[in-house]
């Protein structure tokens, strides 16, 4: 593992997926000229409406997105996480895919959301994410890069359950991926802390690309797209607007962070 900089992409994705193709790959771009060799996309980065359309439409957007993601990473020579988009199962359900691809293009891991945004919220919105998503299967994957360190994958939802991040540090992540379009409502009070969280006691780093604004109708999103390190401490924020989230990965700051607070060590209950 080597120093290198790592972007969280933010997005304000639509109802159209050749318009979030677009914006997605000028901020990638962005990203890059910045410095960026490993960025990470939000979930429903390619398309974000309503269950009918992005039922009727999947097939195109399964295929454009891995057709984009794969494309984008040879043109730029990054490896690009794209952080979720629908795969068709079949009987009109999903799964909810994340990706990783390397610069040549080439998969080099998948994971299929386990964890479905079913609630009922306060502010009167009420999201069925199993209406139309079918729940993965297994546990999130742990991708060994030479060059950025073990990295774990989730999306969004994941990041409420501690356990599904124990695994990943337990099979050696380094870095973790939480890719979000979390909802405006709870990330104003959850988002921020929840991610301090899973990188406090996991000693990792986190990558939290995020979707931010209005989307379609009441689809309203909290954005702050961050990166995080195992302290905890908060290196980047995209704020409230379509940007990137850019900061350095230190494998001495890592090691210094495990060093000095051990806990992945002590435990006791495995």
């Amino acid at each position: 593992m080597k120093s290198y900089k790592a972007a969280a992409v933010q997005m304000t994705s639509l109802p159209n997926l050749s318009q979030n193709l677009t914006q997605a790959e000028e901020l990638i771009d962005l990203a890059v000229h910045q410095g960026a060799e490993l960025v990470a996309l939000p979930e429903n980065f390619s398309f974000l409406g309503d269950d009918q359309a992005k039922i009727a439409e999947a097939e195109k957007i399964h295929h454009e997105s891995e057709k984009f993601l794969k494309t984008m990473a040879r043109r730029f020579q990054i490896t690009l996480l794209g952080g979720g988009f629908p795969v068709p199962v079949g009987n009109g359900k999903v799964y909810n895919t994340a990706l990783l691809v390397g610069p040549d293009g080439e998969e080099l891991s998948r994971y299929e959301k386990v964890h479905l945004f079913d609630v009922d919220l306060p502010d009167g919105n009420t999201y069925l994410e199993s209406r139309t998503v079918l729940a993965g299967t297994h546990l999130p994957p742990v991708y060994p890069s030479k060059d950025f360190g073990n990295l774990g994958l989730s999306v969004c939802y994941d990041v409420r359950f501690p356990e599904l991040y124990r695994h990943l540090s337990q099979m050696g992540a380094e870095v973790l991926f939480v890719p979000a379009a979390f909802t405006a409502y709870t990330g104003k009070d959850h988002w921020q802390v929840l991610l301090q969280a899973r990188a406090i006691e996991n000693t990792c780093y986190v990558i939290a690309p995020a979707q931010t604004g209005n989307h379609y109708e009441l689809r309203y999103t909290h954005g702050h797209a961050m990166v995080i390190d195992p302290w905890g401490t908060v290196l980047a924020d995209a704020g409230e607007k379509p940007g990137v989230a850019i900061a350095s990965i230190q494998p001495s700051r890592l090691e210094q962070v495990r060093r000095q607070m051990p806990s992945l060590r002590h435990r006791t209950f495995v």
